[in-house]
């Protein structure tokens, strides 16, 4: 069965947010509060712990039809049989990847506050793109700065799913959605809050007037 994104909230784990033991509860509520896409996202742990903890969330996000992408990782992704990746202006190139992952796997790109990448991603096979950070973040405090009107712009240009990115809260979100974003994507306001679920749902609420992208 393939798996689709659809519109939504993005959300993505830290490690530095959530203790080991309590990930994969936290994704499962983040899941029930209404979460479309999971991208598990580690710049801490070691290779071992990396996968065991992709490969509980795989079989979870299985579970509940909900797409897992790795970031950053495309052997990862592989080995624990993802969805997909998300990859950035420094990673594996899209042709490189879709030959490693094959042509079911969902392919991200970050493409910042640059309309010309997302055109180029979109022609190289990308099944998505992000833009980003929107808004002052604390994972990416020096991220380039984007507006809300370059969503508008890349809706015109490209005929793909679009994420944004950075600082978003369920109070600001609603702009951006308005602008054209597809999907919300959130670490810290889903999993740096004592409640996920509700969190969650927050943001998910953002979304209630249509389901398909």
């Amino acid at each position: 069965m393939t798996v689709e994104i659809r519109r939504g909230l993005y959300a993505i784990t830290d490690s530095r947010l959530i203790p080991g033991e309590l990930l994969t509860d936290a994704v499962g509520q983040a899941i029930q509060g209404g979460a479309r896409v999971i991208q598990y996202r580690d710049k801490t742990l070691n290779d071992k712990e990396r996968r065991q903890q992709a490969e509980t969330l795989a079989s979870l996000c299985r579970e509940h039809d909900v797409p897992l992408i790795i970031n950053d990782n495309v052997a990862l992704a592989k080995a624990v049989n993802a969805t997909g990746v998300h990859i950035g202006r420094h990673d594996t190139d899209i042709a490189a990847t879709r030959s490693q992952l094959g042509p079911a796997a969902i392919i991200g790109v970050s493409c910042y506050n640059r309309i010309e990448l997302a055109v180029q991603a979109a022609a190289a096979g990308a099944d998505y793109v992000a833009f980003g950070r929107f808004f002052p973040s604390s994972t990416k405090p020096d991220a380039v700065q984007a507006q809300a009107a370059l969503l508008q712009a890349a809706r015109q240009a490209i005929d793909l799913p679009i994420v944004a990115i950075g600082g978003i809260t369920a109070e600001n979100g609603g702009e951006l959605v308005r602008a054209g974003a597809d999907l919300l994507a959130v670490i810290h306001g889903v999993f740096g809050q004592p409640d996920v679920r509700a969190a969650a749902r927050r943001y998910a609420a953002l979304f209630e007037q249509g389901d398909g992208v």
